[in-house]
């Protein structure tokens, strides 16, 4: 990743100590590296947050702390009566950040937008040749699929339709990955023959421009000057100090050397609750944390061998201790807050003697040895993923199945996941919006595989509920479809559910403005230190 200064790590952080102390700066104490910069091509929250929030805006966007859609770079925007065809009126004299690296010559207009969505639904757009990349979101929430075409009338009016109805397209491409990319700065690196600079270099119109990257480390940020939402940025400096402790960050928060920290351990929350420097906010999470089964790999392609590593798992036990009175169980894959949920639906019971019985008879030897994958960083849905690896490894091994627990980097972690190297992993889902397409179609459907499907699974019958659904209009019809495709996600056991967590947001009180957003997001528009 880039720097225009190398700096070394004890310098960095040094540099954190003392910028917390400085009038105008903002440091947040994130707990993991962004995966690029390059919105379009991750599914990452730590990306979204670290690109997607800071530098970059959409068309639409959600309004703060709920899951409206309101605009952004569309001032407004028409729908045709069939549903197919989407006009947008962009927002007029929008700035794309001035950097080291790029000076941009004119502001945004359609062409940029068009750029954007080609290039993310157009496997043979030029840019995909000098810079060859996979867009899984894209892919994931049926954009790349179902996009006839996009065209403009004239520099500010950019036309979008589709080859079928999608109710819910306005708060997709609210999301990071449709962040909108300037075609004045991709065509000057082409020209360069640096066209995957686009990943570390970003340019973007969003509040905040990148200043220096250090992996692992800190991103540094200033504020975008010609910001269209200028009264909205209200601070000069924005630093993300990535600390992928827990205990870390509560500690650099207790001291002051950051004012808002993600993810605190659930063992620590009293004590935040009672420092007086401190305030914390609450709020039910919009989230699922899951055990993934590879579908594809032997012998977890057998249904009745994940049945019984399901019933096999203490789901009280570990949500007891991981989640520490923060969690509730989860029977399906989106929490019960989201229209659709099937209550009807429940976790079979725990009973080990059971399993063994059906790997006996799924031809499951005593001694057999998989793979049991745990995330390296907290994450809402899961705030330790190395004890709950452990109790499921505690768990599996009574049933005679021998669980090697594996860890990678953040970002090499995802990556192998959608690659399917794994037998099982632990991960987790915060919704982007509010839909349960966004939970059911994202993480589920065939064409999410090399997305976010890690347990790479492919049901004709539960895609044809969930893509009927998506493209229906009739909100009766899409409830009943959806209700369906859990029954089929619940008989074919892709995944174990795990919990629902609640969302606690530590913060020092000199901290104003800042919303917890249902999706789990880390945006720093409208916020203020004093």
């Amino acid at each position: 990743m880039f720097e225009l200064k190398k700096l070394t790590l004890a310098l960095g952080l040094s540099a954190v100590a003392m910028a917390s102390q400085a009038a105008g700066t903002l440091i947040y104490c994130s707990e993991g590296s962004p995966e690029g910069f390059d919105t379009a091509q991750y599914t990452g929250g730590n990306t979204f947050d670290a690109a997607g929030h800071a530098m970059f805006n959409r068309l639409t966007q959600f309004k703060k702390g709920g899951t409206d859609v309101e605009p952004s770079l569309a001032q407004s925007w028409t729908i045709s009566a069939d549903g197919l065809t989407y006009t947008f009126k962009l927002r007029k004299g929008v700035k794309f950040h001035t950097t080291d690296y790029f000076k941009p010559g004119r502001d945004m207009t359609a062409d940029d937008v068009i750029f954007t969505i080609e290039r993310m639904v157009n496997k043979d757009h030029p840019f995909n040749k000098a810079y060859p990349a996979q867009f899984p979101y894209a892919s994931d929430v049926g954009l790349e699929s179902n996009t006839e075409s996009v065209t403009k009338t004239d520099d500010l009016t950019v036309v979008i339709k589709l080859k079928k109805p999608d109710p819910d397209l306005l708060v997709k491409i609210a999301m990071p990955f449709a962040s909108i990319l300037s075609k004045e700065y991709t065509d000057k690196l082409v020209a360069e023959g640096k066209a995957s600079m686009l990943n570390q270099q970003p340019i973007g119109t969003g509040p905040f421009a990148l200043r220096r990257y250090e992996k692992d480390a800190q991103i540094r940020y200033v504020k975008h000057k010609d910001y269209w939402n200028a009264k909205d940025v209200l601070v000069d400096n924005l630093i993300f100090a990535i600390t992928t402790d827990a205990s870390v960050r509560f500690q650099k928060l207790k001291a002051g050397e950051c004012h808002i920290m993600s993810y605190p351990k659930p063992q620590d929350i009293a004590a935040m609750k009672a420092d007086p420097k401190l305030k914390m906010d609450t709020a039910p999470g919009f989230n699922i944390g899951y055990l993934s089964y590879n579908t594809e790999k032997a012998p977890l392609n057998k249904v009745e061998v994940r049945q019984a590593l399901d019933m096999a798992i203490n789901r009280k036990a570990i949500i007891d201790a991981v989640y520490q009175g923060q969690g509730q169980e989860a029977s399906n894959p989106f929490p019960a807050s989201l229209w659709s949920y099937n209550a009807k639906l429940k976790n079979a019971a725990f009973n080990p003697e059971k399993a063994k019985e059906l790997l006996k008879k799924a031809g499951v030897a005593e001694g057999t040895e998989i793979t049991l994958w745990a995330m390296p960083v907290q994450r809402p849905y899961n705030p330790n993923a190395k004890l709950m690896a452990e109790m499921i490894q505690a768990d599996w091994a009574k049933v005679g199945i021998k669980a090697k627990i594996t860890q990678y980097e953040w970002g090499e972690y995802l990556k192998r996941l959608k690659q399917g190297e794994h037998d099982t992993g632990l991960i987790g889902w915060t919704g982007d919006y509010a839909s349960p397409d966004n939970f059911l179609g994202v993480l589920l459907t065939c064409e999410a595989i090399g997305g976010s499907n890690y347990a790479r699974y492919c049901s004709k019958e539960f895609d044809g509920y969930v893509l009927k659904a998506r493209n229906s209009v009739n909100q009766k019809e899409r409830t009943e479809l959806y209700m369906k495709a859990q029954e089929v996600f619940k008989k074919d056991m892709p995944w174990s559910t795990i919990a629902h967590s609640t969302v606690n947001q530590p913060m020092r009180k000199e901290l104003n403005g800042f919303k917890i957003s249902p999706f789990g997001d880390y945006n720093f528009e409208g916020v203020s230190v004093k």
